[in-house]
């Protein structure tokens, strides 16, 4: 992700004040290197204190094609140096409103007595000054902006700061995203069919629709050598249940590297599917979990049930480094006040408390046959629940909520699942999750990043309805 930073200024400062430039300069080059160190790629305009400058960091910003820009307010500045820069670039400026201390030294700053110098210092200290001038400007004329205030050295400042880097580049990984469609939707799961025109225009992201021929092919050429080093994969990521038997851990090795091929083929991040066939696409179907488990721990989420939506949820999460397991509700405890959330497809391994358990079911429910299985827990504490949620008019948002994933009796049927309590009530979170529209599902990741994904949707221009 590249992002553009520039500070701004008044030319007519310069010589009136002496050293104010070079040490307003001192500070951009403090917010520079900071944000530099998030890992995003800065393109550093520097001081933009004119109307000339201004057309040359913008040009700047056009040609490096920069995803957002931060823009450090390091004193007060006319608006008409500053809307040439973010107009032309036509991308989400993030206004730094950060002054240098949380609080000027009153005493010492009236003690310097010469008022010229005073002002000086002053000016070193008036950030705030051009916040509602650019506010206003940019409302008039359009542009998508957003405002940090704070001082150098506030570390919730810097969070926020942060925030904005980690959403911006979800942006940039949902739009190089290529998102797999395998097979078809669960037939009547009406809540699961999606837009891909409007996923498309929503993140950017690129569909590739497969079919199960090809899997098919790819899974007839693999070799004995192939299925034997997958086995050891299982062996080594997952808790092999003794119950499993040999035949069943080679049949699912065997569709594993299958699955890794057509990933690597068609260069996805991630994949939906759901089939629904006889003889070798059935063996196919049934014995895909434990493939699909190990490439979502691998940064390549993958749904069951042709969850387009949810894919989507899980990539984002994924991206944040939070992971994205496959959720949908399992069952409510009144007396505990928590709802259990989990899933029989494929989990995301990395977040899991403790080892992850391959263990064998005699029938998938709701689905064709039989195979192996993933059973697992959330680690405990704190977690995010994310839906991309499709509304009538078509319209997408994001829905989240943060919880925490709590010790107590999971279901062990060869599912995922877990204990999850908010800091509303079980019932109040059930109505209000319910009553925003997602589908069934939704993603599940550790930690609390309700905050990024707010910002996500800010820079996406797309609703954001936050449950708690």
């Amino acid at each position: 992700m590249k992002a553009g930073i520039f500070s701004i200024g008044l030319d007519t400062y310069w010589p009136q004040f002496d050293g104010l430039l070079d040490n307003l300069n001192g500070y951009h080059a403090e917010v520079r290197d900071r944000i530099a160190g998030m890992g995003t790629e800065l393109v550093d305009g520097g001081m933009v204190d004119n109307v000339e400058k201004a057309h040359e960091v913008s040009a700047l910003f056009k040609k490096e094609d920069v995803e957002v820009i931060f823009l450090f307010i390091s004193t007060y500045a006319l608006s008409s140096t500053v809307l040439p820069v973010v107009q032309k670039t036509k991308v989400p400026v993030v206004m730094l409103n950060l002054q240098p201390v949380a609080q000027l030294d009153y005493e010492k700053f009236n003690a310097l007595g010469d008022r010229g110098v005073m002002t000086g210092v002053w000016l070193e200290h008036c950030q705030s000054c051009s916040v509602p001038e650019l506010a206003c400007v940019f409302n008039r004329t359009g542009i998508d902006y957003h405002v940090v205030t704070g001082y150098l050295q506030e570390e919730e400042a810097w969070q926020e700061i942060q925030d904005w880097v980690d959403a911006a580049k979800v942006v940039a990984g949902m739009r190089d995203n290529r998102v797999g469609v395998l097979g078809h939707y669960y037939c009547g799961m009406l809540d699961v069919y999606s837009d891909l025109t409007q996923q498309s225009a929503t993140f950017g992201t690129h569909f590739e629709l497969l079919e199960m021929c090809e899997l098919n092919e790819l899974r007839k050429a693999v070799t004995s050598d192939e299925v034997a080093t997958k086995v050891g994969e299982f062996s080594e990521k997952f808790e092999v249940s003794s119950e499993c038997e040999q035949s069943e851990i080679e049949r699912a090795a065997h569709t594993s590297v299958a699955l890794d091929k057509l990933i690597a083929k068609h260069k996805l991040g991630s994949m939906a599917y759901y089939y629904e066939g006889a003889g070798e696409y059935e063996n196919i179907v049934t014995s895909v979990i434990a493939g699909n488990t190990l490439l979502t721990g691998r940064n390549v989420p993958i749904a069951g049930e042709c969850e387009i939506k949810n894919v989507q949820a899980m990539k984002i999460m994924d991206l944040l480094g939070v992971g994205g397991s496959f959720s949908e509700f399992y069952l409510s405890d009144f007396k505990d006040d928590v709802v259990y959330l989990g899933h029989d497809g494929p989990a995301h391994f990395a977040i899991a408390e403790g080892r992850v358990a391959l263990v064998p079911l005699s029938v998938y429910h709701g689905k064709p046959g039989k195979g192996l299985s993933i059973q697992m827990t959330v680690q405990h504490g704190p977690v995010t629940l994310l839906s991309v949620v499709q509304r009538g008019d078509g319209s997408v948002l994001l829905q989240v909520a943060e919880g925490e994933s709590v010790p107590g009796p999971v279901l062990q049927i060869g599912n995922t699942n877990s204990r999850y309590k908010f800091s509303i009530s079980a019932k109040q979170f059930m109505n209000d999750w319910s009553t925003g529209g997602p589908s069934h599902h939704c993603a599940i990741g550790v930690g609390h990043v309700a905050s990024k994904i707010e910002k996500l949707a800010e820079l996406l221009r797309m609703s954001c309805n936050r449950i708690c």
